[in-house]
Order: C-alpha cells, then structure tokens, then sequence
C-alpha cells in the first residue's frame, strides 16, 4: 500500500493524528526534503528506509512505490502542507492507477491554514469577504488565461498566492488594477516554523518591505480587507438569529 500523508506547513506537531499514527509503522517513506520539517523522521521505525524526493524525478519516485509495494511494505509519501494543494499528486496518482497499485491519501493542514492562525485573522469575515482564492503567478509552471491575475482580482475577494513571492512585484502591479493601493497585505514566510516571519503593510508599501526583507521562497503573500478590524458579526452567534440548534430570544 502507498499512502500519500499531508505533513502539515512546518510544525511537527500540525500533522494529523492519523497521518503520524500511519508514518510512525511505514516501511519506506519518501519525503520531500526542501519543504517537509526533518523533525518528523524522528518517528520512523529504525529500520525504515527514507528517500529524500527533492533531487529525483517523477519517474524514480514511482520507481521507488513500486518495488517496496511489491514487497508488500508500507510506503509513505510524505507531502508538506496538504498535498492536494500545488503538491503534484496527480500525476503520481495517475501513474500508479496505471500500474494497478493501490493507494490512499490523508489530508493535512495547509500553510494558507497555518499563516491565518499565525496572523490571528480569519478569512472569511461577514461583510468583508466570503471567498478565498488560493492561485500562484505564473512561472515555469503556466496558468490558463482564465485565471489571470488580473481577471480573479476583479472580484475583490481575499487572495491567497502561493510560489509566488519572487515576483512580488508582478503580483502586485496586477492587483492594483483592481485593489484600493490601501488594501492590507502581508507576507507570512515559513508558516508555523520556529523562524516564522510576517510582514505587514498595504498594495502602496509591501513591496518596499518586502525587498528589506530579502525573502526569496517559502513565504505565502495575501491580500484583502479580511486583514482590517471592520466587518460585520456573524448570524450564527446572534442573539435576534434563530437556526436549526437555537431560537431568537427576541
């Protein structure tokens, strides 16, 4: 069996109950190396041989599920974050469908998870904003034309970019088309790891802070006025607000 497992943004302690109980009986386990926190190998089994993914191909991963599968060892493919997000787990998926093996995937908490807790904010706030648009810039990797930047900005809503904060400054030249330059921004770098960085300003001025900053990779840049202090109070605690579990006490 192969089990893909969301190892969480860098926090060993923000993988999921089932995802360690899993890694800590796993035979083989695939990691990979630049993003995953090393601190979760300390749960492996001695005997438990690890393959750091970052320097190796599509093709030698699979290579690697197959023979212990065979095997019948328990594999791990351990993903940071939650691998349905940006972790190109299809394309293994997909590999694996095609040679008849056997699989599951276990969720974990993604790093746009781990920056709002870090800024103490909650995304979707009455009012303010009720949808969350997670993207990334396009790159090596290309984005369809319909979801430009520029056309998602249209909608105000809070932006989430990831893999996206070495061009920054495209990021921000396309929000401003459509974004107050007021709007709050920030950039959260390492989510939840012990050097955790937040950054904090608006469309006018992150990019000034960002450059002192100096921050390269592994940093998420958010946009929206879910980062301000007014919105509106939520129906589902209000006392005039009757629903399913509570009446109106008016």
């Amino acid at each position: 069996m192969i089990i893909f497992i969301g190892a969480g943004p860098g926090d060993p302690e923000l993988i999921t109950v089932k995802g360690l109980k899993i890694l800590k009986k796993a035979d083989v386990v695939i990691y990979a190396g630049s993003l995953v926190n090393k601190d979760l190998l300390k749960y492996l089994k001695k005997e438990s041989i690890v393959f750091n993914s970052a320097s190796m191909t599509l093709n030698e991963i699979i290579e690697i599920m197959e023979k212990y599968s065979l095997q019948k060892k328990l594999v791990v493919r351990l993903h940071s974050g939650d691998p349905s997000i940006f972790g190109a787990i299809r394309e293994q998926m997909n590999l694996l469908d095609k040679k008849n093996i056997k699989y599951e995937v276990i969720p974990g908490v993604s790093s746009f998870c781990a920056a709002a807790a870090a800024l103490k904010k909650e995304y979707t706030l009455p009012g303010v904003s009720q949808t969350i648009i997670i993207t990334r810039i396009e790159g090596k990797t290309k984005v369809p034309p319909k979801e430009n930047i520029s056309l998602l900005a249209k909608h105000n809503a809070t932006m989430v970019f990831f893999l996206s904060i070495n061009r920054v400054e495209k990021v921000v030249e396309s929000l401003k088309e459509y974004y107050a330059k007021s709007t709050p921004a920030v950039i959260v770098y390492k989510a939840s790891w012990p050097d955790q960085k937040i950054i904090e300003g608006t469309l006018e001025n992150i990019l000034d802070k960002a450059k002192r900053s100096n921050i390269k990779k592994t940093a998420l840049f958010i946009v929206g006025n879910f980062l301000g202090d007014n919105f509106e109070l939520s129906k589902l605690y209000d006392a005039k607000f009757s629903h399913g579990y509570r009446k109106s006490i008016y």
